[in-house]
């Protein structure tokens, strides 16, 4: 079995951003409020971290920033993935020197692929990675699904650790299980989804409601952790207005208001995302009082 990088609760976090960069205050700041509620695991500039609108600079400078604020507390996972395979070369092997302890990589949105680009795509950026890579599967945003016969082939690269799965389907979800069994360990990225995964063998989730309520999503994937599914069931469905909330415009634009309405920055979005729109914004804010976030 390969190396586990995190069980429980990984938050893929927003990039907090002034009209002019990086909002290193804020993002420090917010490092600190989510490893001390207990998150197992950061992921940065991920898709919540507004990977596709960063500079390559930017991207480095915000994993290795992280990585030192972070300074071996919790797992570093570094976002690498764009729909450009030598680019996905060079984010991943600048992910790596700037210390990350693993990276994650979503399939090529737009232009896409047959299952046999994936496999060569995926297969050459683990060629290049010194750390632990996890595939990021997520069709609804790319068009391009990374199906579980191919997640088993790449299953058999030794640096090719996980999967996260916001498929959406737990049919999906569970064949790849089947095919895979202890290859590779498969995270949900369907934040409605966690305990019914995590329930069949899934070791986690990377989240964007624990943005918001990294506690309360830690004491979820705990409960389940420790055969609490009563609990753990309790918690998704208290928490599932707010997921809802949070994805009731694209992601992370839900996100990024609530943390910003947090006091973790401004709500600064690049284009072509733009802020957050009624009747949206206040029913998330509505959500987020009602689980005890002060907005």
């Amino acid at each position: 079995m390969k190396k586990t990088i995190f069980t429980g609760m990984a938050t893929a976090l927003v990039t907090p951003m002034t009209e002019t960069g990086i909002d290193y205050d804020a993002l420090g700041r917010f490092i600190e409020f989510q490893i001390h509620s207990g998150i197992d695991a950061l992921v940065a500039v991920g898709t919540t971290g507004e990977s596709a609108t960063l500079e390559q600079a930017e991207q480095t400078d915000v994993i290795r920033y992280t990585v030192k604020r972070v300074a071996g507390r919790v797992p570093v996972i570094a976002g690498t993935g764009t729909n450009h395979t030598i680019h996905v070369l060079e984010n991943t092997e600048n992910a790596c020197k700037a210390g990350a302890d693993a990276v994650l990589i979503v399939t090529p949105y737009y232009n896409k692929a047959t299952q046999t680009g994936l496999i060569e795509h995926f297969t050459a950026a683990a060629d290049v990675s010194t750390v632990p890579v996890i595939l990021y599967n997520v069709p609804g945003r790319t068009g391009c699904n990374l199906l579980p016969a191919t997640v088993a082939k790449l299953a058999e690269h030794p640096r090719i650790c996980g999967l996260k799965d916001a498929s959406g389907s737990m049919t999906q979800f569970l064949e790849t299980m089947r095919l895979c069994g202890d290859k590779l360990d498969i995270y949900s990225g369907e934040d409605a989804l966690t305990v019914p995964m995590m329930s069949m063998g899934c070791k986690g989730a990377i989240s964007v409601l624990s943005n918001v309520l990294p506690a309360q999503a830690v004491a979820m994937t705990d409960a389940v952790k420790a055969g609490d599914y009563e609990k753990a069931a309790a918690l998704q469905l208290q928490m599932l207005p707010l997921i809802n909330a949070l994805f009731s415009q694209v992601n992370p634009i839900p996100a990024k208001a609530a943390v910003s309405a947090m006091g973790y920055g401004v709500e600064n979005l690049r284009l072509p995302l733009t802020p957050m729109e009624e009747p949206f914004r206040s029913k998330l804010y509505e959500e987020m009082r009602k689980l005890g976030v002060t907005v």
